[in-house]
C-alpha cells in the first residue's frame, strides 16, 4: 500500500498506481519506477501492523510517521455486542447449519433406505459420519476458547 500527502491531503493506494498527484506535480508511469524514485516523489509504503485482522480489528486514520518516514494505521480492538458465550453458541450454530446443508445432500439415501430398506452405499454412511464427528469437533473447540477475539478468528475447516 502506498499514500502520498498533497497540500495536506493524504491519497491511499491500494498498490503502486499508474500515476499520482503530489505537490510537484503530476507523475505518470509510476509502477516501473524504483522505491526510492517513488520516495523521491513523495510516494511512501503505509504501515499496518503484521497482527491487523479486520475480523476483530478496526484501522484508525492514516497519519505521516516522520521517525520512520512512512504511513501508517494503527489497529484498534473492536467491539463486541455479544458476549463470549453468544459469539459460541453463533459460530457453532452457522457450522452445524453448513453441516445440515452437505447432509441434505445424502439424505435422500436415507428417506430411500426408511421408505423400502435400500441399502445406503458405504462411502455414503462414512461422509455422514465423518461430517457428524467434524461437527462435533468443531463445537468441542469452539466451546474450549476464552475470548471473543479467539471465537471470531476461529479458522473453520473446508467442508
Amino acid at each position: 500500500m502506498k499514500a502520498v500527502n498533497n497540500a495536506g491531503i493524504i491519497t491511499f493506494y491500494q498498490s503502486v498506481p499508474n500515476s499520482f498527484r503530489s505537490s510537484t506535480g503530476l507523475h505518470l508511469n509510476v509502477k516501473g519506477w524504483s522505491s526510492q524514485d517513488m520516495k523521491d516523489n513523495g510516494l511512501f509504503d503505509v504501515i499496518i501492523d503484521d497482527s491487523y485482522d479486520s475480523r476483530i480489528h478496526d484501522l484508525g486514520e492514516i497519519y505521516w510517521d516522520t521517525g520512520a518516514t512512512v504511513f501508517k494505521k494503527d489497529k484498534s480492538n473492536k467491539s463486541f455486542d455479544k458476549s463470549v458465550s453468544e459469539l459460541k453458541e453463533q459460530s457453532i450454530s452457522n457450522f452445524k447449519s453448513r453441516i445440515g446443508g452437505e447432509l441434505a445432500k445424502t439424505d435422500w439415501y436415507i428417506i430411500r433406505e426408511a421408505d423400502n430398506g435400500a441399502d445406503v452405499p458405504a462411502d455414503v454412511v462414512d461422509a455422514r459420519v465423518a461430517l457428524r464427528e467434524l461437527s462435533d469437533t468443531v463445537e468441542s473447540e469452539i466451546n474450549a476458547l476464552t475470548t471473543k477475539a479467539k471465537v471470531i478468528t476461529y479458522d473453520f475447516p473446508n467442508i
